[in-house]
């Protein structure tokens, strides 16, 4: 089998979502075009996807999630004409509910998410995917008060509502892929060790990204050596080292990301590293090249995937 039916690349689209991109002076400004013109928005996201010569599209949050792309093509049929025409598979997913639903420990709410996740899940399944990647709950700010410690009770109630969910979204051919976001309580080793000790691994799988396990303070290729049968997709980015202990989680922590998220092969990843770890362990499937925001992203895109092709997958081979 060659290589490159291996080892399949997509973007995730949050790469788009950067002012500069589209000729604005805010995100605000993105959204407001993404609803005053659509199909303009919409087209120029897939030519773009089409033109930086990956093949697959992971779905986000708002503006570039599911509910938009029906909305603004008509139908699922539609939406997967206009990717089919242009070469590109919906690859995956990103379900961002669970990292902002706070407390969720209540029936009521579980139930919510769940009612959501299945509908998202026939909507990927309708277009030929069957991943979901989900973020995980964030994490308390250090020394905030009242303390609340991640600790194996917690984790577990995390974990019971993980399985169900996992379970609920196979009974309708799709995959639940836990997501490293740094911050979370599914980032940094330990944390990522616990939930994959609780989770039942028939049901939840694991998307690492790499970037994201760099900033929490953590080795990728050590974290996804120990858990690597999990994986079943991957976020490939890179990361010029941990933040601070005490950064705050609060609604701008994505934000305050941005500055350690940098271009491949320009921060601490070992790549040759992660390459070899995929081959050892014989790991097929979708690699998403994702850079949470970029002003040019075509041109990244494609750089990122031009040093893949000349200086990776000669050792994945």
């Amino acid at each position: 089998m060659a290589t490159g039916d291996r080892l399949r690349f997509g973007v995730d689209l949050v790469t788009f979502f950067h002012p500069g991109f589209w000729g604005v002076d805010s995100h605000d400004a993105i959204i407001g075009y993404a609803r005053a013109a659509p199909r303009a928005f919409w087209d120029k996201i897939l030519d773009s996807v089409q033109a930086s010569g990956v093949t697959g599209v992971e779905l986000t949050f708002s503006p570039f999630n599911w509910q938009d792309a029906i909305k603004t093509y008509g139908s699922v049929d539609a939406f997967a004409a206009e990717l089919t025409r242009r070469g590109l598979t919906l690859c995956s997913g990103f379900f961002a509910e669970l990292e902002a639903a706070g407390d969720f420990a209540e029936p009521e709410a579980q139930r919510a998410l769940i009612d959501k996740a299945e509908r998202y899940a026939d909507f990927l399944k309708a277009c030929g995917s069957d991943i979901m990647v989900i973020g995980a709950p964030l994490r308390q700010t250090l020394g905030a008060q009242p303390v609340q410690f991640h600790d194996f009770d917690r984790a577990k109630v995390i974990a019971d509502f993980l399985n169900r969910l996992g379970a609920t979204l196979y009974a309708r051919g799709v995959r639940l892929a836990l997501h490293t976001e740094a911050h979370s309580i599914f980032a940094a080793a330990r944390d990522v060790d616990l939930m994959m000790f609780l989770t039942d691994p028939a049901y939840v799988h694991m998307c690492p990204d790499t970037a994201h396990i760099i900033v929490a303070g953590s080795d990728p290729v050590q974290i996804v050596d120990r858990h690597h049968e999990r994986m079943i997709i991957a976020h490939w980015k890179d990361a010029i080292g941990p933040m601070p202990a005490d950064t705050p989680i609060d609604k701008h922590i994505h934000e305050r990301h941005q500055p350690y998220f940098c271009s491949f092969g320009l921060g601490r990843v070992d790549w040759p590293a992660w390459i070899r770890l995929l081959r050892d362990r014989a790991y097929e499937g979708w690699a998403i090249l994702e850079l949470d925001a970029a002003p040019d992203p075509v041109r990244d895109i494609a750089n990122g995937l031009t040093l893949v092709r000349q200086a990776l997958l000669p050792i994945y081979r």
